[in-house]
């Protein structure tokens, strides 16, 4: 089977915008580093659905938002230790963790995965998560996750 060569598409007159700098003032989470090594140590440092142990692509996900549970915010029981692939997942309502801690996949990524990376992540659909040795979420908070977050 031959491959087909293209060349590439060179627009010489194409302008485009100047990049620059501006000063912010910003609100800062106080406190996040605390909420991570907490996280990330309940879980031995894994992500709670596929069991990856790289730190560098791992986060302490949130499960009621930061912007949604001021009293939470620092809560270990609010946090799962995922890989940045499914912390987006999650973040986003493509999946959820039940209240009897199994993984459940928006229909949006299970009517028809194609692509490699979809069918991956539809693969875990109904498995359990590998429950924390401290600070398991509270039933309370996959549920506000599952009913406000979730896309079915």
């Amino acid at each position: 089977m031959d491959i087909l060569k293209r060349e590439p598409i060179i627009e010489d007159d194409f302008c485009f915008a100047e990049g620059v700098e501006k000063e912010r003032i910003v609100k800062t989470r106080v406190n996040q580093n605390f909420f991570r090594q907490t996280v990330l140590s309940a879980n031995n440092y894994s992500c709670c659905i596929t069991g990856i142990d790289i730190p560098e692509l791992l986060i302490a996900s949130h499960i009621i938002p930061w912007s949604k549970a001021a009293k939470d915010r620092l809560n270990p029981r609010n946090g799962l230790c995922l890989n940045a692939l499914h912390d987006r997942a999650f973040d986003q309502g493509l999946m959820t963790i039940t209240a009897d801690y199994k993984i459940k996949i928006s229909s949006k990524l299970l009517v028809k995965p194609s692509k490699p990376i979809e069918k991956w992540i539809a693969s875990f659909e109904g498995k359990s998560i590998i429950i924390p040795e401290r600070f398991v979420p509270t039933t309370e908070i996959l549920e506000y996750h599952n009913k406000n977050i979730f896309q079915l």
